[in-house]
């Protein structure tokens, strides 16, 4: 499946399938069959109506749509969003607030590049937002990113990590959600040893897979299942010519989109044929629950085909992190090396995605870190989503991540001097 042709043929097939609901919105809403008192006219133009919006979400990035929040005076906050850092494939960004001091709180949020664009993680940003400076990983579509950029893998993506908490300094405090965990937990550990003063205050980890093989779920399973040759051939295909990254190898978004549907096909299906019912009835809107959530659901993103590969084998099916075993740019990344970060896991009792035991095992990897600066949070009832964006992140992880970092946001002595001092002693 390695062929331009096959990536031409999926958004030909998505191009034809928003057409068609355009094309039927159209024809059913012309004029003369307003007389017509047959409910199928209106069905037609309602199928229509959410097949376009829903074949034609999945090409385009969300916007991020923060535009201010209040402020404790009363007044809202107009929010700019900059680059901080720019790289081809992420750049490091901050919700800049404006006319508001810089906040004792600090924080890097590291989105996932898992099929989704970094506004899947919106929700929290906002909420993050009123009480802190939020920096963010935002990550770009492989399609749209020339072959001349290079390959881009997990090590690749650790290093990224490495100089966005460089660059935003020891005062930051982390937040991990989903696939970046390990590979966080990584960075903060190639830090510990390389340039320890540069290394965040804390580090919260949110159901991301320390150790898939904690406890199995059909991530898992699909890992186990398939073998390295196999996932080359049936999942990478080159980008076409249509886009910048024409002849680079991806995972593509289409294909992954279809892996997410299939996982829970039955409730999408009924969830679409109650949105028809509503547009024929009149009772969507632009802006409903189920508009929102699909807006950004269906927006997918390719991803670069080292990383996915790399992602599966090594975190995986070998067990890198786990197992203490990580190499970035030739060098061991050992977890022991974490001393003075405080690290939080938080996971979901129903997480179908992450199971509860998969990201506590970072605590156990962190050898060199006392009891002290260590905790962990499992919220009842809670999936995958919800702990990090919805009801359970905002009525009681947001407050306990708060309090976590707030708790680790003293003055610490920086490692140059320990060791000039320890020298001195000695």
């Amino acid at each position: 499946m390695k062929y331009m042709m096959t990536y031409d043929l999926m958004e030909s097939m998505r191009n034809t399938n928003e057409w068609m609901g355009a094309t039927a919105k159209a024809m059913a809403s012309y004029p003369a069959f307003a007389l017509s008192m047959n409910p199928m006219v209106k069905m037609t133009a309602a199928w229509g109506e959410v097949t376009e919006r829903s074949f034609a979400r999945m090409v385009d990035k969300p916007d991020w749509g923060i535009r201010s929040i209040p402020g404790p005076d009363g007044q809202d906050h107009l929010i700019d969003v900059k680059n901080v850092v720019e790289r081809p494939f992420g750049n490091l960004i901050q919700f800049f607030v404006r006319r508001r001091a810089p906040m004792k709180r600090r924080v890097l949020l590291v989105a996932p590049m898992s099929g989704h664009y970094a506004t899947l993680v919106r929700s929290t940003v906002t909420s993050l937002l009123p009480d802190c400076d939020v920096f963010v990983t935002d990550w770009h579509n492989a399609r749209d990113i020339p072959v001349s950029a290079g390959k881009f893998d997990i090590e690749d993506y650790t290093l990224y990590l490495v100089d966005f908490m460089r660059e935003l300094g020891p005062d930051t405090h982390v937040i991990a959600v989903c696939q970046p965990v390990p590979l966080t937990l990584a960075a903060t550990a190639y830090l510990a040893a390389e340039d320890p003063d540069a290394q965040p205050r804390s580090l919260t980890l949110i159901g991301g897979p320390v150790d898939p093989d904690a406890a199995a779920t059909d991530v898992t399973d699909f890992g186990r299942r398939v073998t390295m040759g196999q996932l080359e051939q049936t999942a990478i295909q080159r980008v076409g010519f249509m886009y910048k990254g024409a002849g680079r190898m991806v995972y593509p978004g289409l294909l992954q989109l279809q892996s997410f549907i299939s996982m829970n096909a039955e409730r999408h299906g009924k969830a679409f044929k109650e949105q028809i019912l509503r547009v024929a009835r009149g009772e969507a809107s632009d802006h409903d629950a189920h508009n929102r959530f699909y807006d950004e659901y269906l927006a997918v993103m390719d991803m670069p085909a080292e990383f996915y590969l790399s992602t599966v084998e090594r975190i995986f099916k070998n067990g890198e992190i786990a197992k203490n075993e990580f190499v970035v740019a030739g060098k061991k990344v050992d977890m022991g090396a974490i001393t003075r970060v405080a690290v939080k896991t938080v996971e979901g009792e129903k997480d179908d995605i992450s199971a509860p035991g998969q990201c506590v095992a970072a605590l156990a990897l962190c050898t060199g870190l006392p009891d002290s600066k260590k905790a962990s949070h499992l919220e009842p009832g809670a999936g995958h989503y919800g702990i990090f964006a919805g009801k359970s992140w905002r009525l009681n992880i947001r407050p306990l991540v708060l309090a976590f970092i707030d708790a680790n946001s003293g003055e610490i002595e920086p490692a140059t001097v320990k060791t000039k001092a320890a020298k001195a002693a000695s």
